[in-house]
């Protein structure tokens, strides 16, 4: 399996800035939490696009930022990443941060996921909310 393979992709009208460096900050957070890099995708799209694998794959009917599929196999992280730009530039706004800062959190909160992190409880997400802070601030 070819390892440290982060690659972009686009449903819709986006262009990912400096791809190298969230490539290199995203691999280098697996490693700080002991973990390989196999193949992850990110995909970019808009919120019909999210809806519609939401509804289809999760059976919920909700706009969400962020779905997360895990392939991972025990310390090689895989899975697909998609991300609705327009919910993280909603997002940005209502929590009055820069598009691309609330961007690069998103990113890291999927790849916490496939890092075995969870935010289904209020701990779970105090949790995953303090390592997308931390991170944020390695890159």
């Amino acid at each position: 399996m070819m390892e440290n393979n982060i690659l972009f992709h686009k449903e819709c009208d986006f262009q990912i800035n400096k791809a190298e460096s969230l490539s290199n900050w995203l691999i280098q957070t697996a490693k700080n939490e002991n973990k390989l890099i196999g193949n992850i995708n990110y995909i970019f799209c808009d919120d019909k696009y999210l809806l519609k694998k939401n509804k289809d794959y999760l059976k919920h009917n909700t706009l969400t930022d962020i779905i997360t599929f895990d392939y991972s196999e025990g310390d090689t992280l895989s899975g697909d990443i998609f991300i609705s730009v327009e919910r993280v530039k909603e997002n940005a706004v209502i929590f009055a941060q820069p598009f691309q800062e609330e961007l690069k959190r998103v990113m890291v909160h999927g790849l916490l996921h496939l890092l075995a992190y969870k935010d289904k409880t209020v701990d779970e997400a105090k949790i995953m909310r303090n390592k997308e802070n931390f991170y944020l601030s390695k890159f």
